[in-house]
């Protein structure tokens, strides 16, 4: 699915605001510097009127003009730093802020061929909206790692859920270095949702492209594009961002009518982006002797095979947590 004219015109809104928001804040730090270290504003003056000096001299047929001005400007730069330290201040506190460094917040990066393409921030901004039907914000408002608890377990449902957040903790911290993904199965309301909100939350942070979507919700998607011919191009348009985000997070798997279209979208869709090395975290209430029988062999292989199987097991936390709710009001009822 492409961006409207209106939507691409909205992000583009959104960088020009992040960059006016940055600038202020660069300049209320140089004054605040100013006004807290005497000459540092003369001394960060001198520079224009060095590079002019410099200009007239290179003009002038002077070859060792530039090699000058650039050993006088980190002499300056060298000052400037040891001044700043000198008066508690960090010595990077007056480098060019962005919330993005890698595209200087524009939205585009220039690519090893020389042209220019979308930064990974700008893709995220753009898979925002075009998904905005995951509700994935929704989600992992609630559900990430400073709300996780392992209140609710103990035995050997704790040891299974302890070892999952650690897989999960892994999975973060060497995503894009080592190619992994994730399969949480396992008994109704024991987490396996939670800790995919807690996954998307930490790469979403690190700016990396993650698309949520229940299965019941991604399969009737992918269904209304493929028989509306209308809708070809923007089934096209799917399936790219669908393949080529950095996690898909496909949540409740087997909770959709399973049929022979479904079969078959979910094994191109796990082996295309087995095959492009991108990362995908499925969630299901679904044993394996489930899995392989509602499904194509090649599907049980292929999760069996490249996924790392997180086996949660438990009471249903969700149920837990309303009961002892209840049991609190009517506790506070009674005093």
């Amino acid at each position: 699915m492409a961006l409207s004219n209106s939507q691409y015109k909205s992000i583009i809104r959104d960088y020009e605001h992040t960059r006016d928001v940055n600038r202020s804040l660069s300049a209320a730090r140089q004054e605040k510097v100013y006004a807290a270290i005497p000459g540092f504003r003369e001394l960060a003056e001198s520079v224009s009127s060095l590079s002019v000096a410099s200009a007239r001299r290179m003009l002038e047929g002077d070859e060792h003009a530039l090699e000058q001005l650039h050993q006088e400007l980190a002499s300056i730069s060298d000052r400037q730093k040891q001044l700043l330290k000198e008066h508690g201040f960090p010595p990077d506190y007056l480098a060019p802020l962005y919330t993005c460094p890698d595209c200087q917040d524009t939205g585009y990066v220039t690519a090893n061929d020389g042209l220019k393409e979308k930064c990974h921030c700008f893709r995220q901004k753009e898979i925002r909206i075009l998904y905005a039907q995951s509700n994935i914000q929704n989600m992992i408002g609630q559900e990430n790692f400073s709300t996780l608890s392992y209140d609710y377990y103990e035995g050997s449902d704790l040891k299974r859920f302890e070892a999952a957040v650690n897989i999960s903790r892994d999975f973060i911290r060497t995503f894009g270095e080592e190619y992994c993904n994730l399969f949480f199965y396992g008994t109704v309301g024991t987490g396996k949702s939670f800790l995919s909100g807690c996954i998307a939350q930490e790469l979403l942070q690190s700016g990396r492209s993650v698309i949520y979507f229940s299965a019941s919700g991604l399969f009737d998607t992918l269904a209304r594009y493929s028989f509306d011919y209308k809708s070809r191009e923007a089934l096209e348009d799917f399936y790219e961002d669908f393949y080529s985000c950095d996690l898909l997070i496909i949540d409740d798997l087997g909770t959709e009518i399973t049929n022979s279209f479904v079969t078959s979208r979910l094994f191109s869709c796990l082996n295309e982006r087995y095959l492009r090395r991108k990362a995908t975290l499925i969630s299901t209430n679904l044993s394996l002797e489930e899995l392989r029988d509602r499904y194509s062999d090649r599907i049980f292989s292929r999760i069996t095979s490249s996924f790392t199987l997180c086996k949660l097991t438990g009471p249903d936390i969700r149920i837990l947590k309303k009961r002892m709710a209840n049991a609190s009001a009517l506790s506070i009822q009674e005093t």
